[in-house]
C-alpha cells in the first residue's frame, strides 16, 4: 500500500523529447528549494529528464546540461540555482557524504542522479525511470504531499 504521505504519479515516453517534456512541465511549478533524486539503469534518461528540468525552470541552453559523471557538481543558472549531482563513481557513503551536497539543500534545486546510491532520509522528490524497448520510459515521480503538481 503506498505512503499517505507521498503522491505517485506514473507516465510512459515513447521518445526522449517526450522525457524531456514530462520533465519541463513538472518543474514548472517549482520554488526554488526541490530536491529531485533520479534512479534507473545507466542509460535510462536520468540526464535527458535533468535537462527537462533544467528547461522548466527557464535555463536558455540546455545542451549544457551534461552528467557529471567525473566532476560529480555542475551548477546551472536558471530562474533558480541548479545543483546536479552525480554519484555513479562514488562507491562508499562515505564518500557521498565528504561532498557535502546537503549543503546545497535550500538553496536551488538539487538534482541527484544515481540517488539510490544515498543513505540519507530526505523528503525529495523521487523519479525512477525504467527503459522499455526502444526509446519507451516508465517514468514514476514520487513526491511528498505537499508539493506542488507537474
Amino acid at each position: 500500500m503506498p505512503d499517505a504521505a507521498v503522491e505517485l504519479m506514473t507516465v510512459v515516453t515513447k521518445s526522449e523529447r517526450e522525457t524531456l517534456e514530462f520533465a519541463r512541465k513538472t518543474a514548472r511549478s517549482f520554488k526554488g528549494r526541490e530536491v529531485v533524486f533520479l534512479v534507473g539503469e545507466l542509460g535510462a534518461g536520468k540526464t535527458v529528464f535533468a535537462k527537462g528540468i533544467a528547461a522548466g525552470l527557464g535555463m536558455k541552453d540546455t545542451r549544457r546540461v551534461c552528467s557529471p559523471t567525473f566532476t560529480i557538481m555542475n551548477i546551472y543558472r536558471a530562474r533558480f540555482p541548479i545543483f546536479h549531482f552525480d554519484l555513479y563513481r562514488l562507491e562508499r557513503s562515505s564518500d557521498i557524504l565528504d561532498l557535502g551536497w546537503e549543503d546545497y539543500l535550500e538553496k536551488g534545486v538539487v538534482l541527484v542522479e544515481w540517488a539510490e546510491r544515498i543513505d540519507f532520509d530526505y523528503p525529495a522528490i523521487r523519479v525512477a525511470i525504467k527503459k522499455g524497448r526502444g526509446d519507451v520510459r516508465r517514468i514514476t515521480v514520487a513526491r511528498p504531499r505537499g508539493r506542488a503538481r507537474a
